[in-house]
This record gives structure tokens, C-alpha cells and sequence, in this order.
């Protein structure tokens, strides 16, 4: 069931979830969380998608938050709330609400999803590109216990790690963390079964893919051992090799699908590594909403540590961050000084 309004407020919009869940004959319908979506017109189809399949795991409240930017300086002054309801077979196991926000609205995407959001139940914020430098403290952000970014969406990913590094606040986390989750369970795993102290490794993957430069620095950090990254054709993470006293351990794939175990004395073995979608990583990311602390101790190691062999070097983080603050308020429509609070609430 789908219910559109024009003009509209945060009043109205909670009244027609309601009257939504009794025409449909569920008044009740148990939710766990509220996922808020901030996306764009462009890419909201593909996120709104990824977001109504992980709710099947999830049952959740689904805010997508579109900005809709103005051209002219007189719409630009205007605030107005557009919104779409979706309940039941629309909105997967949950509830789904499209908001579009017009004009100077869009500067206080807070202020309208603030009286939307499930009583007494956790919010996790999930920026599927454009995400701000520092998520904690965006307006949005700071209504959660959890912020999902997403560094491969980047222009430049590894400056955004770098950033991610420096703005890192507890419940952050990145969906380039969470793509490589099989592979740092399959070495660890690997490890367990061939214990023997390792003395050095190499990742292998695309050039400025996030998801490699953060299994690098995770191995560097957790082993305490230099790791040398180096560059292949794809598709993405293609292999890991670790060196041990008692021999070597390569995790090999090289089609984005299967890959194959090497250890020394024991005969090799096939392994499911496919590359997997992005609502099976906003599931996985879903089913903790507690700090991830080992995703917090890997990123703060530093891409520039690992390109320069483990010393810190003096590179401006300072001013990435501000690079990455003005690019989104390039993007970001002009605020008025006084907020509009008029289509939020009455």
C-alpha cells in the first residue's frame, strides 16, 4: 500500500502510517529499529532496494531522506515536505517513508525525521554516498547509535579512509569493512589451524579500493608485522599471502567468487568468497549496533603508515577533513539563518 502527500508534515505522515497499518488489517507490527537512508534522487531506487531486503532480516522503519536542491533563489527560500508511505507488501517486513525536502527544509532533515522515529527503539544512519566527514556530528548522525558509511562510493577512497580515521567517533563503521569480513574470518581461521608466528604479508587487489587498504592495516595492526600492498587487474580483493616460520598461507581468488587455501603440508582447499550485494552488508551491519572497536583500531592505523612500512608520516589530516567538510557543503543547498520548522511539525 503507497499513500502520497504533497505538502505535508511529520504529524500528518505518523497519522498515515497508522491509518496505513489498519487498512491493511496490521495495526501492530513488530519493528527492532529505524534505518535512516540519506541518499539522492539518483542513487535512491538502488538504496531504498538495499534497505527493504536487509528489513527481511530486520524488520525496520525505513526513512529515506532525499534533498532536493533548488535552482532559483526564491525556491531556495521555500520549505516544503513531500512524503510517500509505504506499508506491507511495498515496504517488505516493515514500513518505508519517502521524504522529500524542499528548499531551506533541507538544511534541517532533522528537525522532520526527529518525530518519525520509533519509540524506545535503537536508529542506525546509513549513507550510501556524500557522506559527511565527521558522521557523529552531522544533525542526522547524532540521532544514532549507529553510522554506516561508505568509503568505495568516494572519489578519492583513500583520502576518505584517511578521514574516517581522524573524525571516528564509537557506532561509526564502513561498508568497505564489512566486504572483507569472510576473508579476516578465513585467515583467522587458517591461523588456528596452522598456528606459527607470522613475520610478514602482502594484500593484493584494485588500485584505491578501500576494502584492501583496510585488510592491510588490519593484518599490520593485529600481527604487528609489516605488510606490503600490491596492485592487480581485479575484481577487487584478489589475493593474501602471509608468511609464517612454519611456511606460507595464500588466500587466492582470482574470479570474485571462489578462492582457494594454500598452506604448507596440506592439500588445497576450495572456499566461497563471492563478492556479495549491498543489502547482505547493511544485514551484517544491522545485526550489531554495539562499537565495532577492532573496524576502529584498523582505520586509525593509518593508510599512510602502511604505504610508508609502518612509521607515521607527517601527512595533513587537518586538511583532508576540511577538503571533505567544504566538498559536501558544496553540496549541500544554502541555509537561511533562521531554521524552517514550519513543515516538521505542528
Amino acid at each position: 500500500m503507497k499513500i502520497d502527500l504533497t505538502e505535508t508534515t511529520s504529524s500528518k505522515i505518523n497519522q498515515a502510517l497508522v491509518s496505513a497499518r489498519r487498512a491493511i488489517g496490521t495495526p501492530a507490527i513488530g519493528m527492532v529499529l529505524t534505518l535512516v537512508v540519506v541518499t539522492d534522487e539518483e542513487n535512491a531506487y538502488d538504496a531504498l532496494k538495499s534497505a527493504g531486503d536487509a528489513s527481511r532480516e530486520h524488520p525496520s522503519r525505513i526513512i529515506a531522506v532525499i534533498k532536493r536542491v533548488s535552482r532559483s533563489p526564491r525556491a531556495r527560500r521555500d520549505a516544503r515536505l513531500d512524503a510517500e508511505v509505504r506499508v506491507g507488501s511495498d515496504a517488505g517486513t516493515g514500513e518505508t517513508v519517502v521524504l522529500r525536502l524542499h528548499g531551506e527544509l533541507a538544511n534541517h532533515a532533522q528537525s522532520v525525521v526527529l518525530p518519525l522515529l520509533l519509540p524506545d527503539a535503537p536508529v542506525v544512519v546509513w549513507w550510501p554516498e556524500g557522506a559527511p566527514a565527521d558522521p557523529a556530528k552531522d544533525p542526522l548522525g547524532a540521532l544514532a547509535q549507529r553510522r554506516i558509511t561508505d568509503t568505495y562510493s568516494a572519489e578519492r577512497p583513500l583520502d576518505e579512509l584517511a578521514v574516517r580515521a581522524a573524525t571516528y567517533s564509537p557506532g561509526d563503521t564502513d561498508l568497505a569493512w564489512t566486504r572483507i569480513t569472510p576473508w579476516r574470518s578465513m585467515l583467522a581461521a587458517a591461523l588456528d589451524q596452522q598456528p606459527a608466528e607470522v613475520i610478514g604479508a602482502t594484500v593484493e587487489g584494485e588500485s584505491d579500493n578501500p576494502s584492501c587498504e583496510l585488510l592491510a592495516m588490519w593484518l599490520a595492526d593485529r600481527l604487528d608485522v609489516p605488510v606490503e600492498r600490491t596492485l592487480s587487474e581485479g575484481p577487487g580483493l584478489t589475493a593474501v599471502r602471509m608468511e609464517t616460520k612454519n611456511g606460507v598461507i595464500v588466500l587466492d581468488r582470482a574470479d570474485g567468487s571462489l578462492a582457494t587455501l594454500s598452506m604448507q603440508n596440506q592439500p588445497d582447499r576450495a572456499v566461497a568468497l563471492k563478492r556479495r550485494d549491498t543489502a547482505e552488508l547493511l544485514a551484517e551491519e544491522l545485526r550489531r549496533l554495539d562499537p565495532d572497536n577492532t573496524y576502529a583500531s584498523a582505520v586509525k592505523f593509518g593508510v599512510d603508515r602502511l604505504h610508508a612500512g609502518g612509521e607515521v608520516t607527517a601527512a595533513p589530516i587537518e586538511d583532508r577533513v576540511e577538503q571533505a567538510e567544504k566538498a559536501a557543503e558544496a553540496k549541500a543547498p544554502a541555509a537561511k539563518k533562521t531554521p524552517a520548522k514550519k513543515a516538521a511539525s505542528k
